[in-house]
């Protein structure tokens, strides 16, 4: 589970934020950023999960001042929305310029305040960043276009059907802690492109990333107040719901419910991508390399935290010790620990302290059941020169696991593989869809046809035949969830118009006759004129 926040209960001072150090060059690389030294109670202290040591401090804002923040976002909204595609599309190609130029400053940052490896911030932070700023800048004009509809309603007849989309105006989106850039910042890009202002509420966790891309946006010509960033604790997202026209909300399913509750009080939508444990399936015909390479790079990426990681597979008896003996030669191989800049480490740390709690519940919890610990299975601490430690968790497999076992039901969100072997594809479809959960799915088998009517049989909003998570890159497709995984959608035309409000539009052009036939008042001649003229019409249904 991903607990979104954890309680923080201090003042800002009167300074506001304590920024970072620019990083400095370590053997040609860039180091992760130190922080200006500020006491703790000056507001909420961000921990660098690696090394645990301190990042910085951020403000922990009031609700006054968070009620201060809607007001300008309100007030800046409409000049936004007035410079119309074109204007707000040059704005997001600077800042995907910006991001591009100030590459490693980003990558540190992310590094610093989640203990993610280099390759990870790099490749799903970084890279999604720089790609979604030119694609909604692209593709806002068009998702947002003016629609024309035609319709066989007979009384519409020569009449102009149109749907429009405008923002609806102030958008709230909370972010979670394990993208701060990708499933925090990146929700806010679309909103932006499609004319709303925004205020985004970052983890307590991770909120320097989204400090510095408000940063990026300012240097980029957004104008003033139409992105805002609300650092503080769980307290702060609830108020800003009792704020906002539209919220966004990326975390836990547990916390996912009470967003929803508290925008349907308040009858404003919500878009809500919650919990996953996204299984696997390995067919007999596989190519078993490319499925063991899969299994091991998309169950440890970014230590297993990640909604849409692999967190369960399913492996047919005739390949199952020989899938099984690949990934745990594979896994075993990982290194994990503080990262030290690109091609360090593969795993890096567990960011939320709460989280090994999780991981080594469910580990003990399978092999007190029987399942074999195949390798992994312990927390490790990342000492550092200064002699501080970090938290890790070896990367782990477990076979021979089943359903009573929590590690193949519940979410783990850390660097935990448990495989289970079945009988054929239908079971493996069984045990799938045996889940509260419907992120995402993935097949590997050596007919892709097969394997796309199979993928199509997982009720999943995202699937993948022979390949994983790779769906989520590609901004022109839906991701969305089913079940318990929430309701909404992001990516593709339902992505932008999420955060607009949809207006059904009829002209009538001036020549048209004074009354129509249907209106007042009401003669008998007329009226079983037009009953024979619809019996004509639907009575013997349409071809």
């Amino acid at each position: 589970m991903r607990t979104q926040e954890i309680a923080d209960t201090a003042t800002p001072d009167s300074n506001g934020v304590t920024t970072l150090a620019q990083p400095t060059s370590v053997n040609g690389e860039q180091a992760a950023p130190t922080a200006t030294p500020a006491p703790a109670a000056a507001g909420i202290s961000v921990e660098n999960p690696a090394t645990g040591g301190v990042v910085g401090t951020v403000p922990s804002i009031d609700n006054a001042e968070l009620a201060e923040m809607a007001q300008r976002g309100r007030e800046a909204q409409p000049a936004w929305e007035a410079m119309g595609f074109d204007g707000r599309g040059q704005v997001l190609r600077r800042a995907q310029k910006w991001v591009t130029d100030n590459a490693e400053r980003v990558i540190s940052t992310i590094v610093a305040e989640t203990g993610k490896t280099y390759e990870d911030a790099q490749l799903a932070e970084y890279l999604y960043a720089a790609n979604s700023f030119g694609f909604w800048a692209k593709m806002a004009p068009k998702y947002l276009a003016e629609e024309h509809v035609s319709s066989s309603q007979i009384l519409v007849k020569g009449k102009r059907l149109r749907v429009h989309y405008r923002p609806l105006g102030l958008i709230g989106v909370i972010g979670p802690w394990n993208y701060p850039l990708t499933n925090s910042f990146g929700d806010c890009i679309p909103a932006l492109a499609a004319g709303n202002s925004v205020i985004l509420k970052p983890s307590s966790l991770t909120p320097f990333t989204s400090l510095l891309m408000a940063e990026c946006m300012t240097a980029s010509g957004l104008p003033e107040n139409v992105f805002q960033v609300a650092t503080g604790s769980g307290g702060t997202g609830a108020a800003l719901i009792e704020l906002v026209d539209m919220i966004m909300f990326t975390g836990s399913t547990e916390v996912g419910r009470k967003i929803g509750e508290g925008a349907a009080r308040r009858l404003i939508p919500c878009s809500l991508e919650l919990g996953g444990k996204d299984p696997m399936v390995v067919l007999a015909d596989a190519d078993l390399e490319r499925a063991a390479n899969f299994a091991t790079y998309y169950s440890m990426q970014n230590a297993g935290q990640t909604c849409i990681s692999i967190e369960r597979a399913y492996v047919e008896e005739a390949v199952y010790e020989d899938f099984v003996n690949r990934v745990t030669a594979k896994v075993r191989a990982l290194r994990v620990g503080p990262p030290a800049g690109p091609g360090s480490v593969e795993v890096g740390a567990i960011t939320f302290p709460d989280q090994i709690g999780t991981i080594s519940e469910q580990v003990k919890d399978a092999v007190d059941k029987g399942a074999r610990l195949m390798t992994g299975g312990q927390q490790q601490s990342g000492s550092t020169a200064d002699g501080k430690g970090g938290r890790f968790y070896e990367p782990t497999v477990i076979a021979d696991t089943d359903h009573t076992m929590k590690v193949m039901t519940e979410e783990t969100f850390g660097p935990v593989l448990p495989i289970m072997k079945v009988r054929d594809a239908e079971e493996a479809v069984r045990l799938a869809n045996d889940s509260p959960y419907g992120l995402g799915a993935s097949v590997f088998t050596g007919d892709a046809r097969r394997g796309e009517q199979i993928a199509g049989r997982i009720r999943a909003g995202a699937a993948n035949v022979n390949d994983a998570l790779i769906n989520y890159t590609v901004l022109e497709l839906p991701m969305s969830g089913q079940k318990e995984s929430g309701p909404g959608q992001r990516h593709g035309a339902g992505g932008i118009r999420k955060y607009c409000a949809q207006q059904a539009m009829v002209v009538t052009s001036l020549i048209a006759p004074k009354r129509e036939p249907h209106m007042y008042p009401y003669r008998a001649s007329m009226t079983r004129l037009m009953g024979r003229f619809f019996k004509l019409m639907y009575g013997r249904g349409r071809r």
